[in-house]
């Protein structure tokens, strides 16, 4: 599917640098990109051979603009499948804009977020997955979520996603052909050999949904909400797990009224960790939309630490500000101020039900041990050789193949008539194909690309 139009757009990043590179992409990108280049060597370039490089200047009629190197590459072997030329230049940006200028004034269309990609997609390049994968490389922040975006743009989740569609595509093959010979009363798919195929197809499934919760908060963080009453010392604790100061630290209970976000890198994990009004009643009208603001963080948190001052709590008054926490939620229950305490009172809270970690915010500047328990809390390791599902598209359509296969379970026990078992394998089939690309529409490649960022 090779496109009518010529596109361009800046490939690096926008601003000044050392270089920067300018693509063009379409059927007429080396009669364009010759319309404005000399080469040093009096070569043209549709005489030079693809894959290669040319030395020359970029002019605008007589006036050079930049001397330049000019990438060739033939179609299909291109990233978009289509004849394509990059320009690397100096990265003045009056020299990006001249050239852009210069290649839009002999013919060539500015293109849209993400439109070299949807190219490539759209040009059997690369599938869906892989096209998305392509924006989460360029967007990931941390190691975690480049091994995720590799696995995706190599074909990982896609080989999987294949594998899975082809047997429920076998599935419906064996049921379709029972239909068409109906009146026959023959059986060509053994039932049992049917739930066995239906029980793995859900349990692969099941697999990659499930992955989601891990592949998600590695996308977009691992939101930690530190928690306890006022004065337990969760501003200090911030400040010396970012190693600035950026909360407010005071002696006086209640000065955080309100939320603060910051984000810290642990061995390749962003941690959003926020700061949150102490835990208290109070008759402060602002104090306590804060409490509130601080309860609602727990909520939304993959993981929260429970601050309190070992000085002055008691274990009933710890027992009372968990009950009103949720359990659900993975906690990390923190003592706090034991520079200021004895050992025995450290050994009187060590014989509890739960797993208590002491620590001096105040003096404990690495804070090492606490690092490994956030990690820890949310099973980083858990998932080092298995495919992540990190895309809420991707989980969506996944939950939707789902609840098709379960449908198809019951089914099956129910003994249904087999044009109902097709018709919901037909759905599961379906769903699968929308995360690949191999059922699509205009709607959604819209909505898929117009997230990607200009030149990609």
């Amino acid at each position: 599917m090779i496109h009518s139009s010529t596109i361009c757009a800046l490939a690096t990043a926008p601003g000044s640098g050392a270089i920067a590179v300018i693509r063009l992409s379409g059927s007429e990108s080396y009669s364009i990109a010759q319309s404005i280049f000399k080469s040093r060597s009096g070569v043209m370039i549709s005489e030079q051979a693809p894959n290669s490089i040319i030395f020359g200047d970029i002019l605008d009629k007589e006036t050079v603009i930049d001397e330049v190197l000019v990438s060739i590459f033939k179609n299909p072997r291109s990233y978009t499948g289509e004849d394509s030329v990059e320009i690397s230049c100096h990265g003045s940006v009056y020299i990006q804009q001249q050239i852009l200028k210069l290649l839009i004034e002999n013919g060539a269309d500015m293109a849209k977020p993400g439109e070299f990609t949807q190219r490539a997609f759209l040009n059997g390049k690369m599938d869906l997955i892989q096209a998305e994968g392509v924006a989460d490389l360029i967007a990931s922040e941390n190691k975690a979520m480049h091994q995720i975006s590799i696995q995706q743009l190599k074909g990982g989740f896609s080989s999987e996603l294949i594998r899975l569609r082809d047997e429920m595509l076998k599935f419906s093959s064996l049921v379709e052909l029972e239909l068409d010979f109906s009146e026959e009363d023959v059986e060509f798919a053994d039932r049992t050999a049917l739930q066995g195929l239906v029980d793995e197809l859900y349990l692969a499934i099941e697999k990659l949904i499930k992955s989601f919760n891990y592949g998600n908060v590695i996308k977009n963080g691992v939101p930690v909400a530190i928690v306890g009453r006022p004065n337990a010392g969760k501003s200090t604790l911030l400040n010396n797990l970012l190693n600035e100061e950026r909360a407010i630290v005071s002696d006086i209970p209640g000065t955080t009224r309100d939320t603060i976000e910051e984000v810290l890198n642990i061995d390749g994990i962003q941690f959003r960790f926020i700061d949150t009004a102490g835990l208290r009643s109070t008759s402060d009208e602002i104090e306590k939309i804060g409490v509130e603001r601080a309860l609602e963080k727990i909520e939304k948190s993959a993981v929260y630490i429970y601050l309190f001052d070992i000085n002055e709590l008691s274990l009933t008054d710890i027992y009372t500000d968990l009950k009103q926490l949720n359990s659900d939620i993975p906690r990390i229950i923190v003592a706090n101020k034991t520079d200021l305490t004895d050992k025995q009172s450290i050994l009187d809270f060590e014989n509890v039900e739960f797993d208590i970690l002491f620590i001096s915010a105040k003096k404990d500047r690495t804070l090492l041990e606490l690092k490994d328990f956030l990690k820890k809390s949310i099973n980083i390791n858990s998932n080092n050789n298995d495919i992540v599902v990190s895309n809420i598209r991707h989980y969506e359509s996944l939950k939707k193949a789902n609840e098709a296969v379960v449908r198809v379970n019951d089914g099956i026990k129910m003994g249904l008539e087999t044009d109902f078992l097709a018709m919901d394998m037909r759905d599961a089939v379906h769903y699968i194909g929308e995360i690949t690309g191999n059922i699509t529409n205009d709607e959604i490649l819209g909505n898929i690309f117009a997230n990607f960022c200009i030149g990609k």
